[in-house]
């Protein structure tokens, strides 16, 4: 059974540098595209980064760009999203998900395998 968890969310401070993790279990990483999204209240879920499968190409939103970071570690089957420089604007409900796609995606319909999801609060 294809499962997706994610963890490491919790209420930050401006600035921190908080990592969330995507563990997988029924099916190996590696094959698959993973992306991060994130959905805040009143807002679209949006897509923030992307790692896609073997080579491991990824891709970032412009909000994040430069201040997120989306890593594999194969052996542990467990997607990272390093989270630097937080901002108010950051705090949503951030998901994993994965698709067996050519290529990984910040567009969240093309993902068919979804995480529960870990809150992300940026608040002093």
């Amino acid at each position: 059974q294809v499962q997706l968890v994610e963890s490491g969310g919790g209420l930050v401070q401006p600035g921190d540098s908080p990592r969330l993790s995507c563990a997988a279990s029924g099916f190996t990483l590696d094959y698959y595209a993973i992306g991060w999204f994130r959905l805040a209240p009143g807002k679209e879920r949006e897509g923030v980064a992307c790692i896609s499968s073997g080579y491991g190409s990824t891709y970032y939103a412009d909000s994040v760009k430069g201040r997120f970071t989306i890593s594999r570690d194969n052996a542990k089957n467990t997607v990272y999203l390093q989270m630097n420089s937080l901002i108010p604007e950051d705090t949503a409900v951030y998901y994993c998900a994965a698709e067996g796609l050519p290529d990984c995606s910040l567009y969240d319909y093309l993902y068919n395998y979804w995480g529960q999801g870990t809150q992300v609060i940026v608040s002093s």
